[in-house]
């Protein structure tokens, strides 16, 4: 295999998860007698751009079906997010009602709602039809497509450049990463910025979040290796920010190569950071199998451990990581009977690999577990504040990543 984005061949092994099912393909009651698809969930690094990246198995096409069942608007915290970065990037490039945003992913609306409520033309893009349906809804137009190089050139064409592209949570998620990127330098106006958010490879490291590797990620991303990225398509990173979300985020604003505007001594320091850390040179990566197998063993003698001592183990958040690592850990209802999760299009619903049912929150309340796996430890403490009254009635809550915790 070569690297996806400077095409060295990629002999240095980061993670090996053995085999899994895309980690969104809930399962309905019918399908569990069916055959199930699983792909090989495998890490690899290039040592020459340091872009870490899957096995090329699975294709965006079978993981982003138009059932997707990841709906952003499910987090409340991910809601405060959105609106205060709205708030913040409008007044800092002075959008107005002659401007034109773009959201790359643009999901249920979530983030877009902002824009339209302030009066400011803005467009989503989003291939998945039940994320856009939603989207539509709230009066957002949405192109349904996947983006790319030649979206990019026909929004330009169109006279539907930008003046900001924005995704949060997308660059990860392209199998062709420099398509992608000449799609916004495509479609990106002059003196336009585009701002990127991703989990920067450098925390999931540090944190042993083994758990956000699954197929839907084709990348794990430092500040070093998007720098190569926009430099190849005429684009480059003139500042950085880091952020709390989904366990440690970068996020990154660019614009053309020739933009006047100066490059930030974030940009300088984080790269900095970067390689003292190690984050180019192999040890790391070579470091990180055994730090995941601890976190899956450690989660699942906790299980087996409650099971024999006659507890009662219920999860809580029925997310992609959730998924990634139930699976490695070989996990079924036997050990976890249940997760109740609020979004309305995974209740009813299955686990991919694991078969474990996803019921509403309310169910938590009603059978009031011995403990709450959270498997979405991103955002435990949001999880813990609705499920104060079960701590009243002392069940404990537990989270696996970056080490097991019992509180």
């Amino acid at each position: 295999m070569k690297c996806r984005h400077c095409g060295s061949a990629l002999r240095c092994d980061f993670l090996d998860l053995g085999f899994a099912p895309p980690s969104n393909a809930y399962l309905a009651a019918e399908d569990l007698s069916k055959p199930e698809v699983y792909f090989p969930l495998r890490l690899k690094v290039c040592e020459e751009c340091w872009l870490v990246q899957t096995e090329d198995y699975a294709s965006a096409e079978s993981l982003f079906s138009p059932e997707y069942a990841y709906f952003s608007s499910a987090s409340s915290s991910w809601l405060v997010h959105a609106a205060r970065y709205v708030e913040m990037i409008t007044r800092r490039l002075g959008l107005g009602q002659q401007s034109m945003v773009i959201e790359v992913a643009s999901n249920d609306g979530y983030l877009l709602k902002n824009f339209v409520a302030a009066g400011i033309p803005c467009l989503g893009v989003e291939p998945t039809d039940s994320t856009a349906d939603a989207a539509e809804k709230l009066g957002i137009p949405v192109l349904r497509e996947f983006f790319g190089e030649a979206l990019g050139k026909r929004l330009a064409d169109e006279s539907k450049g930008a003046d900001l592209i924005l995704g949060n949570n997308v660059y990860a998620h392209v199998p062709d990463i420099n398509d992608f990127t000449k799609g916004i330098k495509a479609a990106l106006k002059a003196g336009g910025t585009v701002t990127l958010e991703f989990p920067h490879v450098m925390r999931l490291i540090e944190q042993n979040q083994f758990d956000t590797v699954y197929h839907e990620h084709f990348s794990y991303l430092s500040l070093f290796t998007v720098g190569k990225i926009f430099e190849s398509a005429g684009l480059r990173v003139f500042d950085v920010e880091e952020l709390p979300t989904h366990g440690g985020s970068l996020r990154v604003y660019g614009c053309h190569a020739d933009d006047p505007r100066q490059t930030t001594d974030a940009v300088t320091t984080l790269l900095a950071e970067e390689e003292t850390r190690g984050l180019r040179s192999s040890a790391v990566y070579a470091d990180f199998q055994v730090k995941a197998e601890k976190v899956k063993n450690d989660a699942l003698a906790f299980l087996i451990e409650a099971k024999r001592a006659g507890k009662t183990v219920a999860a809580y958040g029925a997310a992609a990581k959730g998924n990634t690592l139930l699976n490695f850990a070989g996990v079924k209802p036997d050990l976890v009977p249940f997760v109740c999760d609020a979004a309305a299009a995974k209740q009813n619903k299955f686990m991919p690999g694991s078969h474990i049912p996803i019921l509403h929150p309310d169910v938590i309340s009603e059978r009031r577990p011995d403990y709450v796996l959270i498997l979405p430890w991103n955002i435990a403490t949001e999880v813990r504040q609705q499920l104060a009254t079960l701590a009243e009635q002392g069940t404990k809550f537990v989270t696996a990543v970056p080490d097991l915790k019992i509180q």
